[in-house]
């Protein structure tokens, strides 16, 4: 689905992400993950065609810089971490913001111009029901609790109908019931034949519990790519994280039994 070669991004003679290599095929769900500084958002970005970079981004088979902006908008959905609103739409309005590539595609392929059709506000319900916003669909968004616009986002994203989700951090600074009503949310559309997702996160545990993969970064390099069986063990997290991450994990952990 998604083949990421020699991914380099600079930022004059400072190299933040450093000739990546990589590939998520359908159903699979990437984490990266790796320390403060390796390079993970930049290498997000660079994929959601947000920052300049050299070598490629092939997505089903073309490169995703020869696409316009609303041909990648159809296949391709991205959420950040961080929301700045100051106005005061409703929750459906927002997750009507995701047709909005549809619509004007639609538009340009009929010469015709024309509203939310029955497919857009078929797609907006169905997110709206899958995030859990259906009740709160007419209220602003301005009134909302982080998690509840996270997931308001989400809604619009899911809205969108991509084959791809790109999430930055998608539960930084929720509370661990929005960190796993959203994980879950995730993982139940992922469901869904054709989809793929990649996901920065700095919890490993989370990494480990939801990914099907893993890229683990440091100084905007691979460390290790695949299963997390295979990444997320001492030989390779050691060393990146300077501690033993396994014996902190456990001890954490420890704390809860008894």
């Amino acid at each position: 689905m998604l083949h990421v070669e020699d991914l380099t991004v600079r930022y004059g003679d400072l190299t933040i992400v450093d000739h990546l290599n990589f590939a998520v095929e359908e159903g699979q769900w990437l984490m990266i993950v790796g320390p403060n500084g390796a390079g993970k958002s930049t290498a997000l970005n660079a994929i959601a065609q947000g920052t300049a970079y050299t070598g490629r981004v092939m997505f089903e088979g073309g490169e995703m810089k020869k696409k316009k902006s609303s041909d990648r908008a159809r296949c391709v959905g991205v959420l950040m971490q961080n929301h700045f609103v100051e106005y005061a739409f409703s929750v459906e309005e927002v997750a009507a913001l995701g047709r909005y590539a549809h619509s004007a595609g639609a538009r340009r392929n009929t010469g015709k111009g024309a509203g939310r059709g029955g497919e857009d506000s078929r797609a907006v319900e169905d997110a709206l029901a899958l995030t859990g916003m259906i009740s709160q669909r007419r209220q602003s968004i301005l009134t909302l609790s982080g998690g509840e616009l996270q997931r308001t986002f989400l809604a619009q994203v899911f809205a969108q109908d991509p084959k791809l989700l790109l999430l930055d951090e998608p539960t930084n600074h929720l509370d661990l019931v929005y960190q796993k009503q959203v994980f879950e949310l995730i993982g139940k559309w992922l469901q869904t034949p054709g989809r793929a997702v990649i996901s920065v996160v700095h919890d490993l545990s989370l990494a480990k519990a939801y990914g099907t993969k893993i890229l683990l970064m440091n100084h905007g390099r691979e460390v290790a790519c695949g299963p997390a069986a295979e990444v997320l063990v001492p030989e390779h997290l050691d060393p990146v994280y300077q501690m033993d991450v396994g014996g902190w994990m456990r001890q954490m952990l420890g704390q809860w039994n008894g």
